[in-house]
Order: C-alpha cells, then structure tokens, then sequence
C-alpha cells in the first residue's frame, strides 16, 4: 500500500539560515518534521522512553548506523546534531515529539519524512536512506534494534498519518477560517469530479483530455477554437509548477476541471485553472532507481474513478481519482527483466492495455498485457515477438525465441470501440546478427516478426486478429512503433476507417482498420533506404547496395536511429484532413559489426552510428511538414536549426503548437505555417502539449524539462545550443485577460 500526501500549503525552498520564515518553523515543529541540508557531527544517542506504544518495531543497530551517517548529512544543520539542539528545526526526540507521535504508526511518521523532506526537495532521497535515517530516529527514540532492517515496505505501507479513531493527524496545524474555505474550495473541485464513462472515452467533451493524444484515435486535435489565429498572439503563462527531475515525455490528463501529471516517482492532481495542489501521491523507489529521476513515460489513463499510472519500478498502479488513494498496483515486469514501461496505458471495454518496450538483453522480446481495470488482475500477455506455432513463428531465421529480441512498445496503443480492436506498434530486434548470420537451423524466413509491425488486438482476450509488418528484416534500427492515427479518408471513392502510421523513415502507411489491408504510403522524403514500394503490399524495396550489410563496413543511411521522426507524435487536422508531423534531417554512418555465434544469442546491439548531417545540408535540422493526406501533397514545410522535440498539437481554432529542443514553443497558423507567437521555456518540450478548458477559458499546457533520449541528438547536431540540466516544469497558458470576469 502506498502513501499519498494532501499538501495545504508551500514548502520552504531552504532550511539555510535567512531562508526559513519563522511561521514555518512553528508549523513544522508541530508536526515534528525533519528539515534536511548540511552535515553537523553526532554524539551518542540519550536513552529514551519508547516512541510507539502500539508494539515494536524493526531495524538494525547496522542500520541505525548508516541512518546516523545520513541524517548528518542532510538533516542536522536544521534539527541539530543531537536531534534536539537545531536552531532552525524542532526536536525531534525527546518527550514533545514523543507525545506528538506516540499513538501513530511507525509507518505513518516515515511515511510523512519520506514524502515531506527535505522541504527544498521533498522525496529526493532514496527509499534506503529514508528507511536508515528512520532507523536512526526509532533507535534515539528508545526503540530497540532487532534482527531485520526497517525497509521501504513500512514505507508504503502508511498511508496518510492518522489518530486511532481513524482521523486524520493534524497535530498543531493552524486550521483557521482561511484554511477551513481553502480545503473546502479543494473538496468541492475534487468531489465533482464525474466518472470517466466508457461512452465519455469514445466521445470526450472538448474541455477535457483524457488520454495520451485526446482521443481513442491519437490525432493530437482539439476542438476548442477559443484561441485562434486572430488571437494566438495574446498567449500569455497563466501558470506554472515545477515537477520532480524526470526524463519528461509525458502527457498531463484532465478531467471536470483537474488536471493529472506525473514526474519520477510523483503523481499529483492540480486545479487545471491556477495550478494548485489537491492532492500528490509519491511513490517509494528502489535505491537504484534515484526516485525516478531518469524515468521516462509518455502518458497515464483515467477511467471511472481511476487513475491509471504506469510506474517506474515496473508497476501499474490504480489511484482515486478524488483523493490520490492506492486502489490496487499490478507488478507488470519482473526484477531485473530488462524491459521498461516507457509508454503508457490505454482503457479498451474496461481493460488497462500497456506494452513494454527496451530488452536488449532480454531473451523472447517484448510484450503486452491487459489488466482487468476494477482489480488489475493480469487477464492476458501477448508476446510480440512470433512464438513457433504462430503466425510468423517461422521468420526468425531459424532462431530459436530465446535468442529473439526486442520488437517493443513505447508508444500508448489507440482504440476503435465500434471494431473492439486496440492498435499497436512495434519496434526493431537490436540484435541484427540474428537475421544477417547464418543459423544453424535456417527459417521459413528472416523478417522477423512481430517487428515493425502494427498489430490489432480483441482488447478482452489479447487475441491477435490481425498484422501488418510495415518493414520485414529491419537491420537498420529504424522501428515503426510510434502512434497509430485513426482517421477517415475516401479510398476508391468510399470513406474508409484508415489507421495511419509511420516509422523512423518517415513513410506514413495507411491500412484498412478492420482488416489490415493495405492501401496507401507517403514518403516524406528524408530517407535513402527504400527505392521503391510496392502499390498493391506496400512491401518495402530496399536500396541493394544497403541491403546486404557487410560487417564493418560504413554505409551512408539516412536518416541515422533517432529517425526521421520519432516518438514525437503527429496531429490530424479532421476538417482539413492535414497530417502534422514533426521531421529531423539527419543521415549516418552505420556500422554493422559481426560476432560470435554465442554472442549474438546472448542479445545486444551490433550496429552503430550517430546522427550527422546530410550531405549538402545547409544547417537546419527541425522541420515540420503539413502533408493532406486525401490529395498527398505537402501543404507547407517549416525548417529550422533547432530539432523539433515535442509532438504537435492542432487546434479548431486553426492553431497547431510545437515545440524544439532551443527552448522554444511555437504557435503556428495551421493553414500557412506562419509563426504566430512563441516563447522561451526553462528547457526542451520533451513532451506532447495539450489543450483544455476551464472555467470557460482555454488553456494550452505542456511540461519541459529536457532529460528524453532526442535531447542528445540535438548536442551532436547543434552543439551550440545548451539545454539547462535538472529542471522539469509543467508550462500552462492562456490568452491573456482571459478569466471568469472576461467569459
């Protein structure tokens, strides 16, 4: 069980002496905090009385020890060095804060340091030292050392603290008048909240986003034209928040007015209309981890009164949506499996469907689940890499599935509730020497299935109805595993349900969505690879003198494995039938290295190469293309220096946003390409933006904070450009004057 925490008020930025206001000391002394920054040396610890009464609680002399070592390292300039002594901190042994804490569970009062200290930093220390410095605060406090260590577990198991009797702990807190109508403004957001129907999902309002790209079809479009071409200019920052240090990507949600965003091992619920806290829900972490500092997901999934999260720890966890309460939390990967959830979940017929991606190392590949959404009991795992007895259980080369890796998700899948079919994409195998080496038991083929592959599944039995592999034998780490746009276009005179997709290569294939027929491509026009495709397969026809790769040789590809495009999603303009995409120029040099037999079995990567410039290019990397894919004619093209590194965001109101790896975030006339306005943010939009309303006023938000795998494809292609380290802030604007008294 783990803990979420409702905050009431700001934490200090410091505890440093000229930093911390005398009225928060009185708060945090009554309800005996822990204030950590500079080491102070200790002195032996003053026999005590026991500080819980309800029984004995577990840790190790052993542990004590390093908890000692930790506490004067971050918590003793403020608390003292003999806990009792700070200038700047309450006591925090001793008979006060025994008689504050003595009816409480150990549990809840670790739960509280964990996920209220430091107050610069609240949480920033790992699982392990918090349950040291714990340690260390039970051993001072007169409780005696057993055999087994206290761990993480006690950790999540608190919850928020509480009196026996069951209410909530308040200790000495100021619950006055104006405390009293803020918690009741906070309960009355939060209470009308409204389930997220099954019918709300299929048709969201347009003042809501409720998923990765708004809707079950992944077009990135919003409804909402209160911001427009007319007045794009007035964008103003309406607010912000700093979010814990993450590797970004990821998609806030919201609903009835409140928006959902997680960063590293946090996931709070923010009044969409000025950004302030209703509740956080903070997730303990193993050590190795860094409290999910270099985690990476790309969105969350909410349905009913649930909010879905994908964790950083291989977890999916279930949250109250009303009050960031743990509902259940389902183990998805295994410890030490090699594959993580960088993607994130989609809700189909009431089932939580997520893919994992990665495992370079991790024999028979990638795969998807579906949990039930009521329990998160696993009802079904679908491997993408073809099993023997399946179709395409035979293009390994002969391979035996231990030794197939990779094809894997890191893209949120898309949902056609009319069909019951939820589309994924896949990635490449990382490990080309089994498709390229002779094996000792030669395949039907080498193509490599599920690889570079669309698959749709019956979201209720993970059942596969049907395939598309876009690219057979991909040796070029060029995956096709981005999102699956589900649009209607007329083919053969007759509107048809398309899914549109496109790889790193930036071919967009266009394929019927109930059966997978194929029926057209666009090439954008940044690859040297494919010469040809075939009209009636779409089968792709390879370059033959990059076909047969050589080892050791360096052939000339383009565009290098960050893509064309990559992760960064498109958008899907419905009225103008206009494909947004976000384009990189780059080629490379890439290098094919042979190996022994049992080092291709064992996994790994052999092919290498970094992004370059094309030949002839004239210095501009970014680039956005507007293809109408009714007529496949390129409507206009933006190129730029900066990479584009964010996925685009069309609007009603003819407005589509972008954002690069300079910092900047754009608002272009989605007709023309013109710049309408932008701004410098504190980092690269790592991320894809949205839009919604509230209050009667339209918002456009997205988080930047850098920390994405494309952020070091923009140092080696524009050195020049510096992107600040360790900030992640959630961006909101708003046009300006707009507001309650302007509706």
């Amino acid at each position: 069980m783990l803990s979420s925490r409702t905050y009431s008020s700001p934490m200090d930025p410091s505890c440093r002496p000229g930093w911390v206001r005398p009225a928060y000391i009185g708060a945090l002394a009554a309800l005996a905090g822990l204030c950590m920054t500079a080491p102070t040396p200790a002195r032996a610890r003053q026999p005590a009385q026991g500080l819980f009464d309800s029984g004995p609680v577990s840790y190790t002399d052993a542990q004590a020890v390093r908890g000692r070592s930790a506490y004067n390292d971050n918590c003793a300039s403020c608390h003292g060095a003999h806990l009792d002594d700070g200038q700047f901190g309450p006591p925090i042994k001793g008979p006060l804060f025994q008689a504050q804490w003595h009816n409480q569970s150990a549990a809840a009062l670790l739960s509280y340091v964990a996920t209220k200290m430091p107050p610069a930093a609240p949480s920033s220390l790992t699982s392990r030292t918090y349950s040291d410095i714990g340690a260390y605060l039970l051993q001072q406090n007169g409780e005696r050392a057993g055999a087994a260590e206290l761990s993480a577990a006690a950790l999540a198991g608190a919850g928020p603290a509480r009196r026996r009797g069951g209410g909530p702990f308040h200790g000495l807190d100021n619950h006055d008048a104006v405390y009293r109508a803020a918690m009741a403004r906070r309960a009355a957001l939060l209470n009308k909240l409204a389930p997220v129907t099954a019918q709300m999902l299929a048709n969201p309002s347009a003042a809501d986003w409720l998923m990765w790209r708004g809707t079950y079809g992944a077009t990135g479009y919003s409804r909402l034209d209160q911001i427009n071409t007319r007045n794009a200019a007035d964008l103003s920052v309406a607010w912000t928040l700093a979010l814990p240090v993450s590797g970004n990507e990821m998609t806030p949600l919201v609903h009835d007015g409140v928006l959902f965003i997680e960063s590293a091992n946090t996931v709070e619920a923010l009044n969409a209309a000025d950004g302030s806290i209703l509740w956080q829900y903070i997730r303990p972490l193993p050590a190795r981890l860094n409290n999910g500092r270099y985690a990476h997901v790309k969105s969350m999934a909410i349905y009913q009164d649930k909010l879905y999260v994908p964790t950083a720890d291989g977890h999916v966890v279930a949250l109250d949506v009303k009050s960031g309460s743990l509902i259940w939390d389902a183990r998805i990967i295994a410890p030490g499996q090699g594959v993580t959830l960088s993607g994130g979940p989609v809700v189909a017929h009431g089932k939580v469907v997520i893919g994992v991606s990665l495992g370079v190392n991790t024999a028979g590949g990638d795969f998807i689940v579906g949990l039930d959404g009521q329990s998160g009991k696993e009802l079904w795992r679908f491997h993408t890499i073809a099993r023997p007895g399946e179709p395409g259980g035979d293009s390994w080369n002969g391979a035996p599935v231990s030794q197939r890796y990779g094809s894997g998700v890191w893209t949120v899948g898309s949902y056609d509730p009319q069909l019951n079919l939820v589309y994924f994409g896949t990635g490449n195998t990382y490990d080309a020497g089994t498709l390229l080496l002779p094996q000792p038991h030669k395949g039907k083929s080498n193509a490599a299935l599920y690889t570079d592959s669309t698959l749709a599944l019956d979201p209720d039995t993970g059942k596969l109805v049907w395939y598309y592999q876009h690219m057979n034998r991909d040796v070029w780490d060029l995956d096709w595993v981005f999102e699956q746009s589900l649009i209607t276009l007329p083919v053969d005179g007759k509107p048809t349900k398309l899914l549109v997709t496109g790889g790193k290569l930036a071919i967009f294939d266009a394929l019927n969505r109930a059966n997978g027929k194929y029926e057209f491509s666009k090439d954008a026009g940044l690859q040297n690879l494919v010469v040809r495709i075939d009209p009636r397969t779409g089968a792709k026809i390879v370059r033959p003198a990059l076909e047969n790769r050589v080892s050791g040789r360096s052939d000339y590809v383009c565009p290098s494995q960050q893509g064309a495009r990559n992760w960064l999603a498109t958008s899907f303009d419905p009225t103008t039938d206009i494909l947004y995409v976000p384009l990189l120029e780059n080629c490379t040099n890439s290098t094919f290295t042979a190996r022994a037999p049992a080092a291709v079995a064992a996994g790994g990567v052999d092919i290498r190469g970094k992004p370059i410039p094309r030949h002839g290019s004239d210095g501009k990397f970014g680039r956005i293309e507007a293809i109408n894919l009714r007529t496949r004619q390129i409507v206009w093209t933006m190129r730029q220096r900066a990479p584009i590194e964010s996925s685009m965001l069309a609007s009603a109101g003819g407005v589509v946003f972008s954002g690069s790896h300079d910092r900047e975030f754009h608002a272009y006339d989605s007709a023309t390409g013109q710049l309408l306005w932008h701004t410098t943010l504190n980092s690269a939009p790592s991320s894809s933006p949205i839009t919604y309303e509230a209050g009667g006023v339209q918002y456009v938000a997205v988080v930047a904070g850098g920390g994405s795998v494309l952020d070091s494809t923009g140092n080696t292609l524009t050195p020049e450009i510096t992107d600040p380290a360790g900030t992640t802030t959630l961006w909101v604007f708003k046009l300006r004057g707009a507001g309650p008294a302007a509706q």
